[in-house]
């Protein structure tokens, strides 16, 4: 584990530091910032899913057990939890949507580090991330009508919805699956993919920056929304926590492979719908500061959670 990772949680609440202040001191800088989010999010969302071995999707089911337990705990057991708490989100529809979005989408990056860190089974993640990113992709749209109904089609607009989806989804995850693809065949794949693998937590600290300097004023006026979502992620985590414990000991998973379950249905996509939320307009600009809200807490989840897991599943 490199020095930037073991540190990566300093760096991500000082890049969210960094671009409050800006945002406050600057807020005439927004415009330079927005524009500079596609490229950078593109960039991060390339890198996180070049770390994703979508190319050994049959090493996914060589631990049926972990695997069926992990897509259970994360799109039969979260999604009525998340429902549950976004009903309980102040504010309008834009702050329950980001909380909908956010809470139902699992991490397929960062956990890897912090499983490894609580001496879980990065492995068996590794292993079931191009599963559970496919997965999501293709239930959180169902989910959000679902929960939604009616106000969803009011709320997304097809046509940037579909430009953000296309340009920092679809196009880095192409690529990023065609890079894998070349790896063992073309030495200059193999050279980017080695470089670009030691860039995910900076590319991240940057993302934080530039999207918070970007919205912050936008939303420097309804703070007090914003700051009322924190407990509910806080709830989020313990909540998860538990039951991720729970379902781990009625599979009968062992100690490895079940601190990576509990990692997984706590932690949370926050910046691969980030740029679903941005496309959605100025008047749902709380919907995006919500995800983001997510990203902080969660990092600072992450750090009493590789204290807390491995007392709660001894090895």
């Amino acid at each position: 584990m490199t020095a930037v990772e073991r540190h990566q949680v300093a760096l991500y609440l000082g890049a969210l530091l960094a671009g409050a202040l800006i945002g406050l001191l600057a807020p005439g800088a927004d415009g330079v910032f927005e524009a500079l989010i596609y490229p950078v999010l593109g960039a991060l969302l390339y890198a996180t899913f070049l770390q994703v071995p979508f190319t050994a999707l049959r090493a996914a089911f060589a631990d049926r057990r972990f695997l069926l337990a992990a897509l259970t705990l994360n799109f039969v057991v979260v999604p009525p939890v998340a429902f549950a708490l976004a009903q309980l989100a102040p504010g309008n529809t834009a702050v329950e949507l980001g909380v909908l979005m956010v809470l139902l989408t699992p991490c397929i990056d960062y956990v890897i580090v912090f499983t490894r860190l609580a001496g879980g089974s990065d492995r068996r993640l590794l292993a079931a991330a191009p599963l559970l990113m496919l997965a999501q992709m293709a239930l959180l749209p169902a989910y959000l009508w679902l929960f939604l109904g009616s106000e969803l089609a009011d709320i997304v607009e097809p046509g940037p919805f579909l430009e953000a989806f296309a340009l920092l989804i679809a196009l880095p995850l192409a690529l990023a699956w065609a890079t894998e693809a070349l790896t063992d065949r073309a030495h200059a794949a193999a050279r980017l993919k080695a470089t670009v693998d030691r860039l995910p937590v900076a590319l991240m600290a940057l993302t934080l920056l530039v999207v918070v300097a970007s919205q912050f004023p936008r939303v420097r006026d309804d703070i007090g929304e914003i700051a009322g979502v924190i407990w509910l992620y806080v709830a989020f985590l313990v909540v998860m926590g538990l039951i991720g414990w729970v379902l781990a000991r009625a599979w009968r998973l062992e100690p490895d492979a079940a601190r990576a379950l509990v990692f997984t249905g706590a932690t949370r996509n926050s910046l691969v719908v980030l740029p679903l939320a941005l496309a959605l307009g100025d008047e749902y600009a709380l919907t995006a500061a919500v995800i983001v809200t997510q990203t902080l807490v969660e990092v600072l989840g992450m750090v009493a959670y590789v204290r807390a897991v491995p007392r709660l599943v001894p090895a």
